[in-house]
């Protein structure tokens, strides 16, 4: 927004010939997922498909030249400055040996041609992305823009996000808007819902998210905004993605969770392994006479290889992979609040179930 705000005054300042001159080329690292779509979009942005044709050209450096020699009207001082901003930088960092950055800010860096690169990223640890060529054409200039707003000024935030510009065409119903949004805002369930998205994160971004998810409830039967639609836009925003996937879980997988979970309770916190977890769950077999939790060996070993590839349990460390398979050791990445507020969702989880998880000697 800063970077948006700044292009536009410039933009504004009639008596600034780099106003007029000044050509933009934006991408963004989730759009232009490799260079060669990039190359495309710089291509169009700079109005010179026609210029390029079908000319081959032998490299990635060789076809950026040819597009910034056909801007110059002369020497370097009468060509025309182009500003390249790359939205989600990291991405780009991504592409296959960072050819794009590298002949980007080489070119910036040289006096080829009037050339500069604004890249925009939320991680502040870009830089380590880069390789040690293109680290060394980066100027090293950043700026960190950390917001730290008060709950006032967050709450202002969401009226401005929320409210309707005077010159919207229909006066009417922007008023009627309006005034729902500021008594939306007055309300003392959507204050607390605000403050603790506040606390948790005074991102503007995650605010957007939830204001989106409020907007998506709006209709023409219901055109404004109610405090229900926050509560449950909220709601959604809080979903503890682990503990909705325990519902979609067997209930072998379910009950092999449940046994790490009673490990977790006896020893602390200490790393357990398969052979652990299947004398624990034994237990739970042995007081149950139903033969319906008889499983073969294989099929828990493949549950419980199931359960790490959805990430709920990790091993310890790298070299446990040299292990038996049976034996290598693993963490819970699941607290127990978790488990017990899914086992209360899960459909039709079997009573006996629910009460060995409740159970304290497991």
């Amino acid at each position: 927004m800063l970077l948006k705000c700044v292009l536009r005054d410039l933009q504004e300042e009639e008596e600034e010939e780099a106003g007029k001159n000044l050509l933009q080329v934006h991408l963004n690292g989730l759009l232009q997922t490799d260079d060669r779509i990039a190359l495309k979009e710089i291509t169009r942005q700079l109005h010179l498909e026609n210029v390029v044709g079908d000319k081959v050209f032998g490299s990635f450096a060789e076809n950026l030249s040819f597009l910034l020699e056909a801007l110059k009207k002369g020497d370097r001082s009468s060509s025309r400055p182009v500003l390249f901003v790359l939205d989600e930088f990291d991405l780009f960092a991504a592409h296959k040996n960072q050819t794009l950055l590298y002949n980007l800010l080489d070119v910036s860096q040289s006096a080829q041609a009037p050339v500069a690169v604004v890249g925009v990223t939320c991680r502040l640890d870009v830089l380590e992305l880069l390789e040690k060529r293109v680290k060394s054409r980066f100027s090293h200039r950043q700026i960190h823009l950390l917001s730290d707003p008060t709950f006032a000024e967050y709450l202002g935030r969401v009226r401005t996000r929320l409210g309707l510009p005077d010159h919207f065409p229909d006066g009417r119903f922007a008023a009627d808007w309006n005034a729902s949004v500021e008594t939306l805002c007055e309300d003392k369930s959507v204050e607390e819902v605000l403050r603790r998205h506040f606390n948790s994160s005074k991102d503007f971004r995650s605010l957007h998210v939830l204001l989106m998810l409020c907007l998506s409830r709006v209709s023409v039967a219901k055109p404004s905004i109610r405090p229900a639609d926050l509560l449950e836009a909220s709601r959604l925003c809080f979903a503890d993605a682990k503990a909705n996937m325990l519902h979609g879980l067997s209930i072998l997988e379910l009950c092999l969770i449940i046994a790490m979970k009673h490990l977790n309770d006896v020893y602390e916190g200490e790393p357990f392994n398969l052979q652990m977890v299947h004398n624990e769950f034994k237990k739970f077999l042995q007081r149950k006479s139903n033969s319906m939790y008889n499983f073969d060996p294989p099929v828990i070993l493949k549950a419980f290889e199931h359960l790490q590839q959805l990430e709920m349990i990790r091993p310890v460390d790298s070299s446990s992979a040299k292990t038996q398979r049976e034996y290598q050791l693993m963490r819970l990445m699941l607290d127990h609040s978790q488990i017990m507020e899914a086992l209360q969702k899960y459909p039709q989880c079997p009573t006996e179930v629910k009460q060995w998880a409740m159970s304290a000697f497991g």
